[in-house]
């Protein structure tokens, strides 16, 4: 930069601003065209529901599990015990996800419920009309009311009712209580190895 009150030196003052600049004033009709054809794109599938379903899981990281939102796909062991094949998951709108674990039994729980549920509302139209195969809807079922609505994610805790703090939990120390639990935690090993070595002492006297 040029000291005092001098001119600046190679000043790009002129470039082509039209040539270089980039707008964005289709948004608004592009939204609509969006909005369009999703809604034409949902009344051409005709009664199969609007999105498929996915399971309840809980954000990772202790900052935000207390949050569920929908995850990527059922686990194998998840539709095994909805009594649901692979396959067949595939064919109803259900998502299948072969590299998630279920961890937690509660977790687990909680997406069979989900699917059972899911099985319930679910109403499979024959192929070929009147020649319906195993598992096809039948009789007043096809002419039933149906909802294309999906089902909706589980509350991710049940608020408690306010009460009275008890003299118990008054005198309890949270922070020394988890400080002494992860201690306990990071010294058993250190702690069973001295066991091992003070009965191996004194089965040599």
């Amino acid at each position: 930069m040029v000291k005092h009150n001098n001119q600046l030196q190679k000043n790009h003052f002129h470039k082509d601003w039209q040539r270089r600049v980039k707008t964005w004033f289709d948004q608004p009709g592009k939204k609509k065209s969006r909005r369009v054809a999703r809604s034409k794109k949902a009344l051409a599938t005709g009664a199969q529901p609007l999105q498929r379903l996915r399971p309840a899981v809980r954000c990772p990281t202790q900052r935000y599990n207390i949050r569920i939102r929908e995850g990527r796909g059922f686990t194998l062991s998840e539709l095994k015990l909805a009594g649901i094949r692979k396959k067949e998951a595939k064919g109803l709108g259900i998502v299948v996800d072969h590299r998630r674990r279920s961890k937690s039994e509660e977790g687990q729980s909680l997406n069979v419920d989900r699917l059972k549920e899911y099985k319930t509302r679910l109403v499979v139209f024959p192929r070929k009309q009147g020649k319906p195969k195993a598992g096809d809807a039948q009789g007043e079922d096809l002419t039933a009311h149906l909802t294309r609505e999906a089902i909706p994610l589980p509350a991710s805790y049940t608020a408690e009712a306010p009460r009275a703090i008890t003299d118990e939990e008054k005198s309890t120390d949270a922070f020394v209580t988890l400080r002494l639990a992860r201690a306990a935690q990071r010294n058993e090993g250190q702690r069973q190895k001295r066991l091992r070595e003070k009965e191996a002492a004194e089965k040599q006297k």
